[in-house]
């Protein structure tokens, strides 16, 4: 039970990050705002330097670490560009797909196996998520599809093989959660510095600057946050047998997101969306190993 409160504590404060990321999104542009967070990122990440054991690191975690990383990096900016651009209580739900996706490739890759009752917690999961996409026709959510939500869907690709790497380099490489963190928060910060001078072709340091005057103080709450819920799911994923059912506990952080986040930006159809999490709670509780 020690990774369900790890996966709970990690959910809470990943509803948090969404609702101050939102905020944050309605002034900054997405990779002004992505490189300042990982700035503070990589700097809060540095403490965990202290807690490595760097006798048990090995290239081919570093290097399998890196490519995860990247994956991630990807993965994030998608959902800060849905964010951005949709309701919070739109841009999310999809992510609770992930769980799916993790135990499907985990029952391949990783031999984990799910009950009957574990597969039904599932299948809610997906049925909350398909309520929340649809509005006046039940052919809503492939419309919707088709319309713009590529970034959540790259992003929800992206999460699954990335959990699944959490796993292997865990386990497998038997890295440890400190040397994850400040690793990959390192690797973030050159990611996401990469991206900022490849795609924004202005390459305005200007709004850069700007982002990081105005918000600094928001953002380093917000790295305060997104420390806190990675590092609570790392343990969460380390310390359950099933990947799956851990990032199902940790994805109910789209419950408060939608209903905190969805009052406090007046966001439409909030009773229905509402409804349609509970289902996803529900699951959640079903494929929860007592």
């Amino acid at each position: 039970m020690e990774w369900f409160y790890f996966a709970g504590i990690s959910a809470i404060l990943s509803a948090f990050a969404a609702i101050i990321e939102k905020k944050a999104l309605f002034k900054d542009r997405a990779l002004d705002f992505v490189l300042v967070l990982a700035i503070f990122n990589m700097i809060l990440a540095s403490i965990f330097l202290f807690y490595i054991d760097f006798s048990k690191i090995t290239s081919i975690s570093l290097i399998v670490l890196l490519f995860k990383a990247v994956l991630n990096g990807i993965a994030f900016v998608g959902v800060m560009f849905a964010i951005k651009n949709l309701e919070l209580s739109d841009a999310l739900p999809l992510l609770v797909l992930t769980p799916g996706f993790v135990a499907l490739f985990a029952w391949i890759f990783l031999k984990e196996s799910l009950t009957n009752l574990e597969i039904f917690g599932l299948f809610l999961l997906t049925l909350g998520v398909y309520i929340f996409q649809t509005n006046r026709s039940l052919l809503d959510p492939f419309k919707k599809l088709k319309k713009g939500y590529k970034f959540i869907i790259l992003a929800l690709t992206l999460f699954t093989i990335t959990t699944i790497l959490d796993r292997v380099l865990l386990n497998k490489y038997k890295l440890q959660p400190t040397a994850l963190m400040s690793f990959q928060h390192f690797f973030f910060f050159f990611i996401f510095l990469a991206m900022f001078l490849i795609f924004d072709k202005r390459k305005n340091i200007k709004n850069f600057g700007k982002t990081l005057r105005r918000d600094w103080i928001l953002i380093l709450i917000l790295s305060l946050v997104t420390i806190g819920y990675r590092y609570f799911e790392i343990l969460a994923i380390k310390t359950t047998t099933s990947t799956a059912l851990a990032l199902a506990v940790k994805r109910t952080s789209v419950f408060f997101a939608v209903v905190i986040g969805g009052e406090l930006f007046k966001e439409h159809n909030l009773l229905k969306k509402t409804i349609a999490t509970l289902l996803l709670i529900i699951g959640a509780i079903l494929v929860i190993r007592f």
